[in-house]
């Protein structure tokens, strides 16, 4: 039986340039290079036909270990929340305020980009504090 090597997640959006560089600032993710011959991908996307044009987008995890993100455009808007989720994980290992701190600070950061706070869920007897956030489009994600 064949083992999955790697995973890519994949996000319908309407706008796949604007969302993919949204999350290469969250992440530390950079834009992968154009196909050959082609100086950047505004060259590259003036050869597709017109409907093709800015139909996607992709970003990748410059030490290569982080899963490919890929953009596509889609004619519907998002209507219910997602069912799966990301979770960027920057305060790992820490509790307490120390833990509420850096969530709340790359919050600021993250809202300053184009992100939407929905709500912080506090910790529990379970669970550790996280942020609910929503992308440039309305995606949910956490901060944990």
């Amino acid at each position: 039986m064949a083992s999955i090597k790697q995973v890519q997640v994949t996000f319908d959006c309407a706008e796949p340039e604007r969302v993919a560089r949204f999350w290469c600032e969250v992440l530390g993710y950079v834009v992968p290079p154009p196909p050959e011959g082609f100086a950047d991908w505004d060259d590259y996307d003036r050869t597709l036909p017109p409907e093709r044009q800015g139909a996607a987008f992709a970003c990748a995890d410059p030490s290569g270990v982080g899963p490919r993100l890929f953009f596509q455009r889609v004619p519907e808007g998002k209507v219910v929340k997602n069912r799966v989720h990301l979770d960027v994980r920057v305060a790992t290992g820490l509790v307490g305020e120390e833990r509420l701190a850096v969530l709340e600070a790359e919050c600021a950061r993250l809202v300053a980009l184009g992100a939407t706070c929905e709500r912080l869920l506090v910790a529990d007897e379970y669970n550790e504090s996280c942020i609910v956030m929503q992308d440039v489009e309305g995606n949910e994600f956490c901060l944990d």
